[in-house]
């Protein structure tokens, strides 16, 4: 689930690079084959990571689902506030 959630937070500013913005120009497809599986495994394995060592250390599974939940929810807070991908101007002329 998180590696879904990851995966739809990061898409909508991943678009400017997959289409290209004016007529194509700025098209860069390595979003998908580098950032994406990158992205896609640290939604996945953040919270998992979180939810076992709470789980190993309280042994409380509610208290370790909602750490889980937090530390994804400040996983993708930390996505959108620092990765965006680059654009180049549109005109330089």
């Amino acid at each position: 689930m998180g590696a879904v959630v990851a995966v739809l937070a990061w898409a909508p500013r991943a678009r400017v690079s997959i289409d290209g913005g004016f007529e194509g120009m700025h098209r860069d497809l390595s979003v998908l084959y580098v950032d994406l599986p990158l992205i896609a495994v640290g939604g996945a394995l953040v919270p998992l990571a979180a939810w076992l060592l709470t789980l190993r250390a309280l042994r409380r599974p509610w208290l370790a689902a909602a750490l889980a939940a937090g530390a994804l929810a400040l996983g993708i807070w930390g996505l959108l506030s620092w990765w965006t991908p680059y654009q180049r101007p549109e005109f330089t002329g």
